[in-house]
């Protein structure tokens, strides 16, 4: 049985119910354990979170029931939650490392076991591999009821999105800006863990906000597998149209990368969006007199917006990033 969980990149993934069981999962945890034992950092405690995906609350409570059985403390996230913010929530804690139960944008089937450094990173495929090396048989799994690691303060479940918004987002975006900025959006969490955080973060004000295929269903219904590209972003984009929209927000399943769409319903990748910022700013900036503010939101877009249109060959000044089509669903 040892040799059968491989670790690829940031940890193991696997068909739920084929290779990932729950036996299988606490398998892995107890290597985790015994890694972080190995490390010295196991007194620090372990953050355990967890996706949208079928039963990733379950499996999460059997990660907690193994590193509690190992004295570890768990600091379990009280729902599915992105990724970036489990990440953060290691750093935040203090603690060991993080595990965190997710296939990100990979099929419905599949399920993920995921690791973290004390710091969030991702760590190294040297030390996956001393991990996966102490993967050993199910009858070695040292493990604790959930109920009585509760009642014995060995895991506590918590919500780490309220300190994420506060330490991290708030102190580097204007939200209050976006909030007013009068723009129409359409936002995408493909049946994933980013449902509800841009209406939180920016709703309420003159930003319209249209969230769509919010809500949990592991099968990830229209789409191949919750990833922000074409076409999966189809309802996306149709909706965007549909509605007028300036803008189309997309997060894929476990909200760790993005797609976006433009006011004609282009669809457009994390790199070209990534890309696409610095050089709105630039055109933004170059147009306005010095001592003039940063142009709001909505001017950006659109001066972006004016330099190429849905179905032109005519390139835009950052020619190695703009296509000479975007993608456009076939009706």
């Amino acid at each position: 049985m040892p040799g059968d969980i491989v670790f690829g990149t940031d940890g193991w993934r696997a068909r739920i119910a084929e290779g990932y069981t729950f036996d299988n999962v606490r398998r892995a945890s107890q290597a985790f354990a015994d890694y972080l034992k190995a490390q010295g950092v196991a007194e620090r405690g372990v953050v355990v979170g967890y996706d949208n995906r079928f039963a990733a609350e379950d499996f999460a409570a059997t990660v907690a029931e193994v590193m509690a059985g190992n004295g570890l403390r768990v600091y379990l996230t009280d729902r599915g939650t992105p990724t970036p913010v489990i990440s953060f929530a290691a750093l935040h804690r203090g603690a060991g490392g993080a595990v965190n139960l997710t296939a990100s944008h990979n099929p419905p089937q599949d399920a993920g076991f995921k690791v973290r450094d004390g710091s969030g990173a991702a760590i190294a495929p040297d030390d996956l591999k001393l991990i996966e090396a102490r993967i050993g048989p199910v009858d070695r799994v040292t493990s604790m009821p959930f109920a009585q690691a509760k009642r014995q303060g060995l895991v506590e479940v918590w919500d780490p999105s309220e300190a994420y918004i506060e330490t991290r987002i708030k102190p580097s975006v204007d939200l209050a800006r976006l909030k007013a900025a009068g723009l129409k959006i359409v936002v995408d969490p493909m049946w994933g863990v980013g449902a509800g955080y841009l209406p939180r973060l920016i709703g309420g004000g003159a930003t319209e906000l249209i969230e769509i295929q919010n809500t949990r269903n592991p099968l990830f219904p229209g789409m191949a597998r919750p990833e922000p590209i074409p076409p999966n972003v189809n309802n996306c984009l149709a909706k965007v149209r549909e509605v007028g929209a300036d803008y189309g927000a997309i997060t894929d399943g476990d909200a760790d990368r993005c797609g976006a769409s433009d006011e004609h319903g282009c669809s457009w990748n994390q790199l070209q969006v990534y890309a696409l910022w610095p050089y709105t700013c630039w055109k933004c900036a170059a147009s306005a007199a010095p001592s003039s503010r940063p142009c709001p939101p909505r001017r950006c877009w659109r001066a972006w917006a004016s330099s190429t249109t849905c179905q032109s060959t005519r390139r835009a000044s950052a020619s190695s990033i703009l296509p000479p089509r975007c993608w456009r669903p076939t009706p």
